[in-house]
């Protein structure tokens, strides 16, 4: 896996994770990268630096004490929260809940063994990494679907 930092036409930054270059290619040339911010699919990588581990034998860096203030994973951002929330409640409305079926189904599809339509539901790791190296057209969502019963 490849994270790239990228940015739209309209400069807005972002960044998301692909297989390999050779996907990140793939996906931009066929419209299904875009900006989370404007939709726009005119999408450009951005100069970054590579996060590299130190070697062994380097001395351990020091940590810094913890702060006594909530991270910002604690305490999201107010707007962000609420777009999330207006997300999970089209996502909701317009797709189907496959539940714990979710990587079968969208396989099945892909395939052409299923009619398509919109799901969502959850999938292990494993099973969306398979996924997309297969060329399945999936995506992680900002939230935990809501799980139904009956």
């Amino acid at each position: 896996m490849i994270r790239y930092a990228l940015k739209c036409d309209q400069n807005h930054a972002f960044e998301s994770w692909f297989q390999n270059a050779a996907a990140y290619d793939g996906l931009r040339a066929a419209g299904h990268v875009s900006c989370p911010n404007c939709g726009s699919t005119t999408v450009e990588k951005s100069l970054m630096a590579p996060k590299v581990r130190p070697a062994r034998s380097a001395a351990p860096a020091s940590v810094p004490a913890k702060s006594q203030t909530p991270t910002a994973l604690a305490a999201p951002n107010p707007e962000i929260a609420a777009e999330i929330a207006k997300l999970r409640a089209t996502v909701e409305a317009e797709s189907e809940y496959v539940g714990g079926s979710f990587a079968s189904e969208a396989r099945a599809m892909y395939l052409g063994e299923a009619p398509e339509r919109s799901i969502y539901g959850e999938a292990k790791l494993a099973d969306a990494k398979e996924l997309l190296e297969d060329g399945v057209p999936v995506m992680p969502l900002p939230f935990t679907p809501t799980r139904k019963s009956n």
